[in-house]
């Protein structure tokens, strides 16, 4: 949450950034201080404490102090701890776990609940209308929009994915208003979803897009969840950037499954009858 500051600092009015460089100088005082007081300390007005919050990718102010001290709280150390050549197993399976949970936490942290919110509206009011939600992604991230379509498919949801650029491009060109297509990113930066997007929104297609802020394909998007790791891949695959995907298809699936409510309960008793005949005993 902190980086997320700095990095905002350039771009943020003059005022803005000194209640921002209030916030890095005392993190913990902030999240506890009424606005009146912020505002005096940072020599700006209150209204301006709560645009800063916005600014930055808050609700506002509340919102903003409640991720804030979860985030000075935890005892977790929010970095990323690479993996050396000379480390044990015992080494790599630590650095590797707490890295897991340290972008997991960080995400729980800082994520837009009103973000969220919007996208799994979307997705619902998409099934509800009987339309098509299609998955997208290259690499890694079509191994999660292949998750994604498998979680989705199980709700009933009319749904498919792909990870080859041609099918994409040419399954967004087949795409209709009511129609949504969910594309997953870490860099937000490829040519092939960045194409698919341009196409599927004029036609008329809602893009939601899981990806990096600040990147093209988050620019791109009508709906954004940022998904932010630091994650060098020069050496290794990305990993926590992947787990970090997943967990927001997670959250969005039983989001939708929540608004689709008792009805699905049934299906997915029946789904499981059907299925038991696959198993041993």
């Amino acid at each position: 949450m902190l980086d997320r500051i700095k990095a905002s600092l350039p771009s943020l009015a003059p005022a803005e950034q000194r209640v921002a460089r209030l916030v890095l100088s005392d993190p913990r005082s902030f999240a506890n201080l009424p606005v009146t007081e912020l505002a005096e300390r940072a020599h700006v007005s209150k209204p301006t404490v709560v645009r800063f919050c916005r600014s930055v990718g808050y609700d506002g102010l509340s919102d903003f102090k409640l991720k804030l001290a979860g985030n000075v709280s935890e005892g977790v150390p929010f970095v990323h701890r690479s993996v050396d050549a000379d480390d044990k197993t015992g080494d790599i399976m630590v650095k590797v776990i707490d890295n897991t949970v340290a972008a997991f936490l960080k995400y729980r942290n800082e994520a837009s609940a009103s973000a969220l919110d919007r996208a799994i509206e979307t997705l619902a009011s998409t099934h509800t209308s009987g339309r098509r939600i299609e998955f997208y992604g290259v690499g890694n991230s079509g191994i999660v929009a292949q998750d994604a379509q498998h979680k989705f498919f199980r709700l009933g949801m009319n749904t498919i994915a792909y990870s080859d650029g041609h099918m994409q491009v040419m399954s967004a060109s087949m795409l209709k208003p009511g129609d949504c297509v969910v594309i997953i990113s870490n860099s937000g930066r490829t040519r092939d979803l960045m194409d698919a997007a341009d196409i599927a929104r004029q036609n008329g297609a809602t893009t939601l897009v899981i990806t990096a802020s600040g990147s093209p394909l988050a620019q791109a998007g009508s709906l954004h969840l940022a998904a932010d790791h630091p994650e060098g891949y020069d050496r290794y695959s990305p990993m926590v950037s992947r787990l970090l995907h997943l967990l927001i298809i997670d959250i969005l699936a039983t989001g939708v499954a929540l608004r689709i409510g008792p009805t699905l309960q049934s299906g997915l008793k029946e789904m499981k009858k059907n299925l038991r005949n696959k198993r041993y005993a």
